[in-house]
């Protein structure tokens, strides 16, 4: 069931004011049980999955927290097992079975291991992170094992959440599950309104721009250099709509009832570094590999090299983390490179720019990083690495050729010439939105003009939606991860 369909509005509805309508001891049944019937809408036999796991890791938590010493580490040990090992399976097996064979075949060697006719599971590397979240917490002794067994299903489960994230730690969303929350205007007006503004990310300018990214990344050889950047600079704006349009919604949705969730994007297109855009970006997901991966390791308390390795792993880990694929890690370790390649060079390009004025000029840097990020998305969004590869050499290699034949610059690109424009006034639309934002609380000043500006703008958002809304029942990028 996809945030963007009207099945969904009808079930947001109803689950919504049930909530408000039953006493606040059954709330969380209603909400266990309308997080099952969200999911199962999917594929319905793997709510099993879910369920072994919240079993696992339900009576982990408990052991954990009773046991002492070695016993301690051994339970949570069997706990993260159980996660790592059911996503390996169900994400990972076919792909490592693929390398696997291949190493074979250049040894002339049988592959011994037979291929899985199986669907990945939606969002299954989300919840499993959360799942990971809570035994690590209660290991820590940073939180208590939850003796309710419902309401730490809800906690891994909640529907709002549970395909795409932000990934909770148990101290931010479980006491939420059991405060009464009472209906409030503003809380409920002010999720409708986050809601609304996710929905028309999505449908409106994610699902827009896919037309032109899908149109070039499937036949990239069809398309010239000017083809190829336009399509990948469409794809760092589809992406980023696309996936904190869920974002705010989910955000959304749960603040209608009462929840605070975690924000997961903070203008990240408007960072002056990669460590910036690292800090801005899918936040919920960046501190969980710093807390559970990058300190572990000894962050930066290290020497130099093992500082630069513990960077690279922890974003080639990540970059794995997103797909089973090789375009994916690449994807990873090029984000990995531009961190390193920042440290080493930080002391000469501070001069440098010094020396030529180019600090001077704060767009630059923006600008700089904006481009970086685009060209690692190339990896993340073609289908194999020799498409990758072959659009990352071509993007570049073909514009002599269009300064001297500009008559190429006109192509098909799956949408007319008005509708191109509108996409880049869309874009533009909401980069300069996003830069209002980081300079004044503009939703705070809007808040305080008059009434019948404040509705004008809120019908205009959803006639927005109803009129250029691409309603065709797209699934969220990240859903698939």
């Amino acid at each position: 069931m996809l945030f963007n369909s009207y099945a969904f509005l009808v079930f947001f509805v109803v689950v919504t004011s049930l909530y408000f309508i039953l006493p606040h001891r059954s709330r969380w049944l209603l909400l266990l049980l309308a997080s099952c019937y969200f999911y199962m809408a999917f594929v319905p036999v793997y709510i099993l999955i879910l369920g072994f796991t919240i079993v696992i890791d339900y009576i982990a938590g408990i052991r954990i927290e009773k046991a002492a010493g070695q016993k301690r580490k051994l339970f949570l040990i069997l706990s993260l097992i159980a996660n790592i090992g059911v996503l390996v399976v169900f994400k990972y097996y076919n792909f490592i079975n693929f390398n696997l064979g291949f190493l074979f075949k250049s040894f002339n060697w049988n592959d011994p291991l037979p291929y899985l006719s199986i669907l990945l599971p939606i969002g299954l590397s989300f919840h499993t992170f959360q799942a990971m979240s809570y035994t690590i917490e209660v290991y820590r002794g940073n939180h208590p094992a939850e003796k309710h067994f419902g309401i730490y299903a809800l906690y891994v489960m909640f529907y709002p959440q549970l395909v795409a994230g932000p990934i909770e730690r148990p101290q931010n969303i479980l006491y939420q599950f059991r405060e009464k929350h009472s209906f409030d205007y503003n809380l409920v007006t002010g999720g409708l309104k986050l809601a609304a503004w996710g929905l028309f990310k999505k449908v409106v300018i994610a699902d827009r721009l896919s037309v032109v990214v899908d149109s070039v990344y499937n036949h990239p050889q069809n398309f010239n250099s000017l083809g190829l950047i336009i399509a990948t600079v469409f794809f760092a704006f589809q992406i980023y709509c696309d996936f904190s349009g869920y974002t705010d919604m989910a955000i959304g949705i749960a603040r209608v009832m009462g929840f605070k969730l975690m924000i997961n994007f903070n203008k990240p297109y408007q960072a002056k570094s990669l460590h910036q855009f690292w800090q801005r970006w899918h936040i919920s997901l960046s501190s969980w590999f710093r807390d559970y991966l990058y300190i572990p390791l000894g962050g930066n308390r290290v020497s130099i090299p093992r500082w630069y390795f513990n960077l690279f792993i922890v974003f080639l880990i990540s970059g794995l983390w997103h797909g089973a694929n090789w375009t994916y890690i690449i994807w990873g370790a090029l984000h990995g490179f531009y961190l390193i390649f920042a440290l080493i060079t930080k002391n000469f390009r501070n001069k440098f720019n010094h020396a030529v004025f180019i600090d001077r000029f704060s767009f630059l840097p923006v600008l700089t990083t904006f481009l970086l990020v685009c060209f690692a998305w190339i990896f993340f969004r073609a289908d194999n690495v020799q498409t990758a590869f072959y659009i990352a050499k071509n993007i570049f290699i073909a514009i002599p050729g269009l300064i001297k034949n500009p008559h190429h610059l006109i192509q098909d690109y799956g949408l007319n010439n008005k509708e191109m424009v509108f996409s880049l006034f869309l874009i533009l639309f909401l980069e300069g939105f996003n830069y209002l934002q980081s300079h004044k609380n503009f939703l705070q000043v809007f808040a305080q003009k008059p009434i019948y500006v404040r509705w004008a703008a809120y019908y205009a958002l959803l006639i927005m939606i109803l009129v250029f809304g691409e309603f065709s029942d797209r699934q969220y990028i990240y859903f698939q991860f």
